[in-house]
């Protein structure tokens, strides 16, 4: 098998992975939907106070709750996906088989990724936004052309979410355990990504510094791509910058892991 075609092959077994287990996609679907709900009244009293608060009317706010709905588990901004169990591998020791298999580890933990963002931006994404469309004016695009450049940006947010999260797990090699690393990213992922407020409020330097940082890649950068307010071209190249600086760190991060466990090994 061609290095390509294995890992579409493992791109495609993330998806089928996920599309198992139906009843937690189900419940996930009603969960982000009715936090949905939440947030989108909590807009609508924010916004009634501060019309085009961060730059948004409120179609837009709204239209920016629901999609970062549609977001929340294709990036994984709360976790989710891949790295609780690559950290118990490392944990357990497991992972040194993995070193030794031929086929590059962070190839093959991204395309696992891929496959599982795909699946939950069709059953976990399209369903919720389908929802808000329904009870809601949303401001969403009729240009497939704008559709297609969000699409791109959500595809760019998710190996820059997939690079930071690998960096966690890795961290596992040197650390006890790796959860407590995993539940600091998820916080500052949930403050820094734009999941609960837009960037865009944020005043002064703060917001400059949140909008900066890797995690505005996840749910701000392609939103903001969907509502036009922000230029496609710089927002990719923000994303495959961080994307090439988070991805060379994990590399080197596992070469230096590699070298642990042949040590150890020896």
């Amino acid at each position: 098998m061609g290095t390509g075609r294995l890992y579409a092959a493992v791109a495609a077994g993330g998806f089928r992975r996920y599309a198992t287990y139906r009843t937690a996609t189900a419940a996930g679907v009603f969960t982000n939907t009715v936090f949905g709900l939440i947030l989108a009244y909590t807009y609508l009293a924010l916004w009634h106070e501060r019309p085009h608060l961060g730059g948004y009317d409120e179609a837009q706010a709204l239209t920016y709750v629901w999609t970062g709905q549609a977001l929340l588990m294709t990036v994984s901004v709360m976790g989710g996906g891949f790295e609780d169990e690559l950290i118990e591998r490392i944990r357990t020791g497991d992972i040194a088989i993995d070193l030794y298999r031929p086929a590059d580890l962070q190839l093959w933990w991204l395309a696992g990724d891929l496959g599982r963002a795909l699946f939950h931006l069709l059953a976990r994404g399209a369903i919720p936004m389908a929802a808000g469309a329904l009870l809601f004016p949303l401001a969403l695009p009729g240009s497939p052309v704008v559709w297609v450049a969000f699409l791109t940006a959500v595809l760019l947010g998710t190996v820059v979410s997939f690079a930071i999260r690998y960096l966690v797990a890795l961290s596992a090699f040197w650390l006890m355990d790796g959860a407590g690393v995993a539940q600091i990213s998820w916080i500052v992922a949930m403050f820094c990504s734009g999941m609960l407020l837009p960037l865009n409020v944020f005043p002064g330097v703060l917001g400059e510094i949140v909008r900066a940082l890797p995690w505005a890649s996840l749910i701000q950068a392609p939103t903001d791509v969907l509502l036009g307010t922000a230029d496609p071209a710089a927002v990719y190249v923000r994303q495959l910058a961080w994307a090439a600086v988070l991805l060379t760190a994990g590399r080197m991060l596992q070469s230096a892991a590699t070298r642990r466990v042949v040590v150890q090994g020896g």
